[in-house]
């Protein structure tokens, strides 16, 4: 390897800032993240290879063999796309037992069909479905049970305030698990933090968030609770007409998928504790759970492998191609300079400083390339483990996509929603709505990074 010259590292940069623009405006330029990242991907090799950026050539393993794979594609990443693929597997197969709807359907018949008892059950199952099935999945399970349930009690005057509430706690529940998002997956595995270990510090903070996001929502948009004998009892009788088991097709094959989502969850919080698990990661326990759960339907895994998000698959592959690129242009050390100026300013300032920077920046493009280029950096600049730094990008992460319509899948969801049951909600709209929540959120993230981590 050589010196790179100033320019060339702008170069590279220009070409990153463009891809994030991209990402940024997808939906105006109607391409899917893939194509974007893939284009971006592409362009950035060849440059590399124009400019000798990358040092193309065998890559030499533990045991000193050649192998020949190009560098850029053992710059990826790949225990994170084995924890996605592995996942998202799991769930899909999980979803056919009814198991999800089931419990959804029980905590609205456990409400009585009281709309403040609603919108605590409701938004308790938001978190806890973000937490262990992934942010659009848990808003679209919910999203769709509110609008049916709303409209069945009368309510429906409620479903913007109930929509909304979802909508950022999705982002909220995102900071319970390592698995939750993926911007948790890619710091996490770049600082080494155990999934026991996150969930142990992040979870004082999600319940704090919950309470105070759902206690704001309350205030702000009047939910009432049922006062007299008679409309809880023409509640209770409405809310009763629900079945859930009518999604329920196999009992044996629901109980299973009960089982072996418990030890998924248990296996993931103990497996860097385990022998031979600890070397074979995540990712491994990941892919065999969805393997496992694939026998169940043998006969049609076709449909499940289809159905899997090839362009999310594709998206992170190729992303984790052009960060590699980036950082042997040198990219990343000139944002880490940049980094270094506010991480200089102190414990205190350095680590609130890159939280809220992490949120604003989240807030208007994607949040997975941004915690990738920050993960890459805080590594680069050797942050040890316990820093409240790694903490800073994944609260910035996940919390900024509280702050537009744009800045979350599951944001984007509870728009669609809304706007399925003709709920105009305006990007300008949006904003002015969720910024109070999305403020609450970052300020009690900022006091308890600054004060308990």
């Amino acid at each position: 390897m050589h010196q790179i010259a100033l320019g060339v590292t702008l170069l590279f940069l220009a070409l990153l800032v463009a891809m994030v623009a991209a990402l940024a405006f997808e939906e105006k330029l109607h391409a899917r993240k893939s194509l974007i990242t893939g284009t971006a991907a592409v362009i950035a090799v060849f440059l590399a290879e124009v400019f000798h950026v990358l040092p193309i050539g065998p890559v030499v393993n533990v045991f000193k063999e050649k192998l020949h794979i190009p560098v850029y594609i053992a710059g990826i990443e790949w225990e994170v796309i084995a924890i996605i693929v592995g996942s998202s597997l799991f769930v899909d197969v999980a979803s056919r037992s009814g198991l999800f709807t089931w419990i959804a359907i029980k905590l609205t018949k456990r409400s009585g069909g009281d709309p403040r008892m609603l919108l605590y059950f409701y938004s308790l199952l938001t978190i806890l479905f973000s937490a262990f099935l992934n942010n659009v999945t848990a808003m679209v399970i919910v999203g769709s049970l509110t609008a049916v349930s709303l409209e069945r009690l009368n309510r429906k005057s409620l479903l913007l305030a109930f929509l909304l509430v979802e909508g950022f706690l999705t982002n909220v529940g995102g900071l319970l698990t390592l698995i939750s998002s993926v911007p948790n997956i890619i710091v996490g595995q770049a600082a080494g933090i155990t999934f026991l270990q996150f969930m142990l510090k992040s979870t004082p903070y999600v319940l704090l968030a919950a309470v105070a996001t759902v206690l704001l929502a309350q205030m702000r948009y009047s939910i009432p609770s049922l006062q007299s004998d008679e409309e809880r009892a023409l509640a209770k009788q409405r809310v009763s007409a629900f079945d859930e088991n009518d999604g329920i097709h196999s009992p044996r094959f629901f109980y299973t998928s009960g089982i072996m989502a418990v030890l998924l969850i248990l296996l993931f919080a103990t497996t860097s504790y385990l022998p031979y698990l600890r070397d074979l990661g995540l990712g491994f326990v990941a892919l065999s759970f969805g393997i496992l759960m694939l026998w169940a339907f043998k006969h049609e895994v076709g449909k499940f492998y289809s159905g899997l998000d090839w362009d999310l698959v594709w998206f992170f592959m190729t992303l984790f191609v052009v960060i590699n690129v980036m950082e042997h242009a040198e990219v990343l050390s000139l944002i880490g300079s940049a980094i270094g100026g506010i991480i200089d300013l102190g414990d205190v300032i350095g680590s609130a400083g890159l939280l809220w920077c992490s949120a604003a920046a989240s807030s208007v493009t994607d949040n997975i390339p941004l915690a990738a280029v920050l993960a890459k950096v805080l590594k680069a600049k050797e942050t040890l483990p316990d820093s409240s730094l790694w903490w800073s990008v994944i609260f910035g992460s996940n919390l900024g996509g509280n702050l537009t319509p744009i800045g979350s899948a599951s944001t984007v969801v509870a728009v669609t929603i809304m706007h399925k049951h003709e709920i105009r909600m305006s990007f300008i709209g949006f904003i002015r709505a969720a910024l109070p929540f999305a403020l609450l959120q970052i300020i009690l993230a900022t006091a308890y990074l600054l004060l308990f981590l």
